[in-house]
């Protein structure tokens, strides 16, 4: 009798579940494509590769089309896009624009046709914006177990002319979205290289290096709290600051050396001032996914019995899309560096725009308020 309770309440389970799930299929028609192409899709979900645009590819079906099936939760809300397997060569829009991400939330077994007629590789179009300031690129920082990255360095307006002056520094995670609306996700650029000039020659912030470092295909593990993060974390501690403190006039003390970045770069960014707080003594985490899908680094921090860090957080989030998924996060993550001491307005500061979406022009409106809290007169 317990045995068959057991097996209907398995069944019953099961039924459940799959109730709960839905089969969705994709199909891209690519007729620009050769046969011997590759396309894949990159979602913010497991099954999609959390973002990463080459590990999911899809199947070659007849003619010039390529798809996918996979099973999702009934009702939950998936975005994604498609590339030839990195984010250089992402798919484009008919007028070889950068489209936002598609949205699909399937109530029942869904199949979505997609044409696309270009990519982002051999787009022919003018791209609005320019880099501003010093910049000056350094290729191919490696560490055993990642992939190679470059980084480029900033210098303020009075670098050259001031021989014997020293600098703060900000380090930023996701270089190529930084300065550059060429390399950046979607040809926008945060232009926290024209920010940092205003307000600098405004004198309303001490001049300061800003350090940008490119993200990888692996950007999701190694942009969290995994032992690819880990061994990203060596990567800029161990080389990538040793040589910037070496090669630049640095302030190298952690009381002038910052961090941030957005989403998962934001994630990172507490978790190196987290882990590193005599390298990093403050950090700029816009709209942080610090509690999403399978993790939890706000439970990371509240199960950590050390004693209080010397550091300044800084956090931000919009209030439209996946903005509202990363809320609960940045609420749970608040709740908790509160009951560990750290006071809004003092050492911990939050700020929210209901109104700002999640991606670069929206943080670049607001990339200023991190830079005025740390570097302020």
């Amino acid at each position: 009798m317990k045995l068959k309770l057991i097996i209907v309440l398995f069944l019953f389970s099961a039924l459940v579940y799959a109730q709960d799930k839905v089969k969705v299929t994709l199909i891209v028609d690519a007729p620009k494509l050769g046969d011997t192409s590759k396309v894949y899709v990159a979602g913010n979900i497991t099954a999609l590769g959390n973002w990463q645009p080459d590990k999911v590819k899809l199947n070659k079906k007849i003619g010039s089309k390529w798809g996918i099936t996979f099973n999702a939760d009934k009702g939950s809300r998936i975005e994604y896009k498609f590339t030839k397997g990195s984010w250089a060569t992402e798919a484009l829009g008919d007028d070889s624009s950068v489209q936002g991400n598609k949205v699909l939330v399937p109530v029942k077994d869904t199949v979505v046709s997609i044409i696309v007629n270009n990519w982002r590789d051999n787009f022919n179009f003018k791209v609005k914006g320019q880099i501003t300031g010093n910049v000056i690129f350094h290729k191919n920082f490696e560490a055993k177990g990642l992939k190679p990255r470059d980084i480029f360095v900033w210098l303020p307006p009075d670098y050259d002319a001031q021989k014997d002056k020293r600098y703060p520094v900000l380090y930023m995670n996701d270089g190529q979205n930084l300065i550059d609306p060429r390399t950046s996700t979607n040809f926008i650029d945060w232009q926290i290289d024209e920010t940092a000039d205003s307000l600098i020659r405004k004198g309303e912030v001490r001049p300061f290096i800003i350090v940008g470092i490119n993200n990888t295909a692996d950007r999701s593990p190694e942009y969290n709290n995994t032992f690819l993060g880990k061994l990203y974390e060596r990567l800029v501690v161990e080389k990538i600051k040793p040589f910037v403190d070496e090669h630049y006039r640095t302030l190298p003390d952690a009381a002038n050396t910052a961090i941030g970045g957005s989403s998962m770069g934001g994630l990172i960014s507490m978790i190196f001032a987290w882990d590193y707080p005599n390298v990093f003594s403050k950090a700029a985490c816009f709209s942080p996914a610090f509690k999403f899908q399978f993790f939890d680094y706000a439970q990371v921090v509240e199960k950590d019995q050390s004693p209080k860090r010397n550091i300044t957080i800084y956090i931000d989030n919009g209030g439209v899309g996946l903005e509202t998924e990363l809320q609960p996060g940045v609420d749970e993550m608040i709740k908790v560096l509160e009951q560990k001491g750290y006071t809004e307005g003092k050492d911990l500061f939050f700020y929210f725009d209901k109104t700002a979406e999640h991606n670069e022009a929206a943080w670049a409106k607001r990339v200023w308020r991190p830079i005025k809290l740390f570097f302020g007169k």
